[in-house]
């Protein structure tokens, strides 16, 4: 019997190949948006990244990208309140969600970039999918469960992304997948893989490339 939500397998050389070529075009920083009114010129397909605050979200997309410091990481929780775009290469926005839960930050501030957060996700037509990244420590939270039951909402496909899975010792990693698989299990626009990462270690993120490159 096939497990439910395997991890995603290392890509074949032609896979593999076309995730190096998209990630291989030039990254740059477009603009931060604070309001959907904001937002780029819906112009080509976009991918986002959604994840807790200090999650690794800024490490995995300057991990992808081979660009060190193209998005900001900081050890303060709830430091991006914008939704910050990236151009990859012609033909794809790479677009960093707020991180959600947690935050080093006014309530109204929080309050106000989680709408904003949840206006995107509810309503930008080029979005192909959402990456949910999930700290391997941790497994899935309440706050995280929230981000999902809002993307099945507006049927949009998240895809789960395992993150610092080099920090937690595979007896524990164990215990935490089967935790996330139960939780994803409940939610209809879960795509059905997860892409086990370590930004530090560079696992996974070939595998996330050729993902990415594949979505229609």
């Amino acid at each position: 019997m096939q497990m439910q939500f395997p991890l995603a397998e290392a890509p074949d050389e032609a896979t593999a190949e076309k995730g190096r070529k998209l990630f291989a075009g030039q990254s740059e920083f477009l603009k931060g948006v604070v309001a959907m009114s904001g937002l780029p010129e819906a112009d080509r397909a976009e991918v986002c990244f959604a994840g807790r605050s200090n999650v690794g979200k800024s490490s995995l997309i300057n991990a992808l990208t081979g660009t060190k410091g193209l998005a900001r990481a900081s050890n303060t929780p709830g430091r991006t309140q914008e939704i910050n775009y990236f151009t990859q290469g012609p033909d794809l926005y790479l677009v960093d969600l707020p991180g959600y839960g947690y935050a080093n930050a006014p309530l109204a501030v929080v309050e106000k970039w989680q709408k904003l957060l949840k206006r995107y996700l509810s309503g930008r037509q080029t979005l192909r999918r959402a990456f949910v990244l999930i700290d391997s420590r941790h497994g899935i939270k309440k706050v995280d469960e929230e981000i999902m039951a809002l993307l099945d909402s507006a049927a949009v496909t998240f895809q789960c992304v395992m993150t610092k899975a080099d920090k937690v010792k595979a007896k524990d990693l164990d215990k935490v997948m089967d935790q996330v698989r139960d939780a994803l299990s409940k939610h209809p626009a879960a795509y059905p893989e997860i892409v086990l990462t370590s930004s530090e270690k560079g696992d996974g993120v070939a595998t996330l490339r050729a993902i990415i490159a594949g979505i229609d």
